[in-house]
């Protein structure tokens, strides 16, 4: 009993040092990965309280279940819009890119590491693929809005890219230990895993939402069957010879998209087991690596790391997006942003599993070379954006949101909450002076914790919560004219985007008569501001995207559904 009581404290203690250290994270920058691996490894054998972990079984177990989750949840916060402009080039990242990364850092592995040919890719199979948990945390916490095109590409491949890398590291771990033969035929496995990861994700996708609607389970329940089915679809793709991380990501991008009433409560409840699945990988992974056997393979692990960096992720992105033309600056930073996480570690359990000969080498480099990436890469992911300029202004919106998804309703209704705050735009306004749509409903303000009703008219003043009820559709409006970050947001876009903003139906010639502006030989005047940056950029346009015409920066500001451009930001250069 003794040692069971202990071990709840010690657990606890290291969850609570977890969380409470996200907010040394947030002063210094640092990755929140990054934090919880160190503090598993201060917790770990060599550390302070020298808890003694070696079981790869058990790891393997947890860190599975864990990007199950992680995996998920990704798939379900991915827009539609985002998959159907990047799809394609995440798609060639995703197995092309994998490919080409193992294949550099194999051959590099095998000299820094004296290693067979076979020995070396499978350490460049281990390290090939981007880490899910990593690109979305690292975005989430350092709140980067970036250019969609780039964002999305990054998400979406290091959501898609695990399938790959798993067969790769597995076939070669058969090879060496074994126990199949390297040959052509092992293309059927990719193939197979691929076509039976994605049907059974979709129609499990399909049947989850489904269920949703027919079943008659309390609300409560809903996050609990979503999280239990997920690991059930998981476990049932990999029986069938399928990717099972490929079918639930997937499957999570189905459920997310498919405006379930149930679905916000299901993220809400998967927003908290997502970190709660990062900290317990991470700090299981910390303790189970040994800091003092890392020394023996420092020097070979960081010129490993470095070529990763700064050749094979380079090459393997520039060669992967040749054929969509991607913006220079937006390769450099998709090249950048190629996190190392929790995935190549417990890939490097496989070949410690099978008996694979130098199983502590492939498990120490990894580990080695995922701190090196979050150190370098991870702490440097916001600087990098702004020196690139691909952060665009971020919209206004509510302080807090809940939607009356028990409501049925055509369009789902939220109530929204905005705080008066410091420079808000509506201080000593009231309700009638804001014009507002007849669609929104005005409820109130929250003052000192008094509801002080609408019917009473109430001026605003600092620190009221303003309470609105809207249709989905209407919140960016309300945003726009009440939210305390409105008026910020405008000095941002207009620094962005610049002070003027155009109809992308204005021709160059029409521009021209205002600018005085020096055409190249090649240039035709009558085009549209629309057509002649859809054409620098092959017609894949996302707000945010620039072009110079001489002496003037033209930055999209508005699209509609069908990629038109409707509206320009101009500037000087």
């Amino acid at each position: 009993m003794d040692a069971v009581n202990l071990t709840i404290l010690v657990a606890g203690a290291l969850f609570f040092s977890s969380i409470v250290a996200t907010l040394i994270s947030a002063r210094l920058g640092a990755p929140l990965l990054l934090i919880f691996l160190v503090i598993g490894m201060l917790a770990g054998e060599d550390g302070l309280l020298g808890i003694k972990f070696g079981n790869p079984d058990v790891a393997l177990l947890i860190g599975s279940i864990a990007l199950v989750i992680i995996l998920f949840d990704g798939g379900m916060r991915t827009h539609p819009d985002r998959v159907r402009v990047v799809l394609a080039p995440s798609a060639v990242l995703a197995t092309l890119g994998v490919v080409l990364t193992c294949g550099i850092l194999g051959v590099a592995a095998s000299y820094l590491f004296d290693l067979t040919l076979l020995e070396g890719l499978l350490l460049g199979a281990i390290l090939s693929s981007t880490d899910a948990a990593a690109v979305f945390s690292i975005f989430q916490s350092a709140g980067l809005n970036i250019k969609e095109r780039v964002a999305s590409t990054l998400e979406i491949e290091s959501g898609s890219n695990d399938p790959m890398a798993v067969m790769l590291t597995f076939t070669l771990v058969g090879v060496l230990a074994g126990q199949s033969e390297l040959n052509w035929s092992l293309s059927t496995v990719f193939f197979q895993q691929a076509v039976v990861g994605a049907a059974v994700g979709y129609g499990a996708g399909r049947l989850f939402i489904l269920l949703c609607r027919k079943l008659p389970l309390s609300a409560a329940f809903f996050p609990l069957l979503a999280v239990s089915y997920a690991l059930l679809i998981y476990g049932l793709t990999n029986q069938f010879g399928g990717s099972g991380f490929l079918a639930v990501y997937l499957m999570g991008f189905l459920i997310g998209n498919a405006r379930l009433p149930q679905i916000q409560q299901i993220l809400r409840m998967h927003d908290g087991l997502a970190w709660l699945s990062q900290i317990i990988m991470f700090l299981m992974l910390g303790l189970l690596v040994t800091p003092s056997k890392l020394v023996d393979y420092a020097i070979p692990a960081l010129l490993l790391a470095l070529v990763m960096i700064f050749i094979a992720r380079p090459i393997a992105v520039f060669l992967s997006l040749v054929p969509f033309h991607f913006p220079k600056k937006d390769q450099v930073f998709i090249s950048w942003v190629g996190l190392r996480g929790a995935v190549p570690i417990i890939l490097a359990l496989f070949p410690w599993l099978a008996g694979v000969p130098n199983k502590d080498l492939y498990f120490n480099v990894a580990f080695f070379v995922v701190i090196v990436s979050l150190l370098i890469q991870g702490w440097s992911i916001a600087p990098v954006a702004r020196w690139l300029k691909l952060e665009v202004p971020p919209e206004p919106g509510p302080d807090h949101s809940m939607t009356l998804d028990s409501v049925a309703s055509n369009d789902l209704l939220q109530v929204l909450s905005f705080k008066v705050g410091k420079g808000s735009p509506i201080v000593d306004s009231d309700w009638q002076q804001l014009n507002m749509s007849p669609d929104v409903s005005y409820l109130g303000v929250l003052r000192k914790g008094e509801w002080i009703k609408a019917e009473q008219s109430p001026s605003f003043q600092l620190n009221d919560m303003l309470l609105v009820l809207s249709k989905a559709k209407d919140v960016k409006a309300v945003s726009d004219k009440v939210s305390t970050s409105a008026e910020q947001t405008s000095l941002d876009k207009l620094d962005f985007f610049g002070d003027f903003v155009l109809n992308g139906e204005i021709t160059l010639n029409e521009l021209d008569g205002f600018y005085s502006i020096q055409f190249a030989e090649d240039q035709d005047p009558s085009q549209s501001l629309s057509e002649y940056i859809s054409e620098k950029f092959h017609r894949r346009v996302v707000v945010g995207d620039q072009v110079q015409l001489d002496q003037l920066v033209l930055t999209v500001r508005q699209i509609d559904d069908h990629d038109q451009i409707l509206q320009v930001g101009i500037k000087s250069a």
